[in-house]
């Protein structure tokens, strides 16, 4: 965020390619989807300015796509398809909890998609949003206050 976002992308490079160095594609390649194209993006977004409702939106965004490449990735690597394994689990838990509740029907897949992908952006929102409390909280203590736009509510709380 101190030196723009130019330094960012290369900051992810460099780590993204010291852990293909080190430890293998898959280390690296995982950095990159789960944690690197997130990074990039909340920084670049922060040294924008930009309203945190909009930066914790495109960054779940990201973060969600970024689970989605880590799912796909692993599922090929291990040779299983994960994402069909998950919509099962889904259909059946959903279906089980439907009996036990005395509903008796069974839900679409269009159903399983949508509880899917909500759940997976609900999960990657509040990851960012942790984030971005966190990060407001150490950039503020290293004396980045001014060139942080935090909302009203976290600036009364700090």
């Amino acid at each position: 965020m101190r030196w723009g976002p130019g330094a960012g992308r290369k900051t992810m490079v460099a780590t993204a390619m010291l852990l293909l160095t080190l430890s293998g594609p898959i280390k690296a390649s995982t950095y990159l989807l789960m944690h690197g194209l997130v990074g990039l993006a909340l920084g670049t977004l922060w040294r924008l300015q930009i309203n945190w409702v909009l930066s914790i939106t495109l960054c779940s965004l990201v973060r969600a796509t970024g689970a989605i490449g880590y799912v796909l990735l692993s599922s090929f690597l291990i040779q299983e398809n994960i994402l069909s394994l998950i919509t099962v689990n889904i259909h059946a838990s959903l279906t089980y909890i439907l009996t036990a509740i005395g509903v008796n029907t069974i839900p679409s897949m269009d159903a399983i998609y949508i509880i899917f992908g909500s759940l997976l952006l609900l999960n990657c929102g509040f990851f960012v949003f942790l984030l971005h409390i966190l990060y407001a909280v150490i950039l503020t203590k290293l004396g980045m206050r001014d060139s942080l736009k935090l909302p009203r509510w976290l600036e009364k709380a700090m």
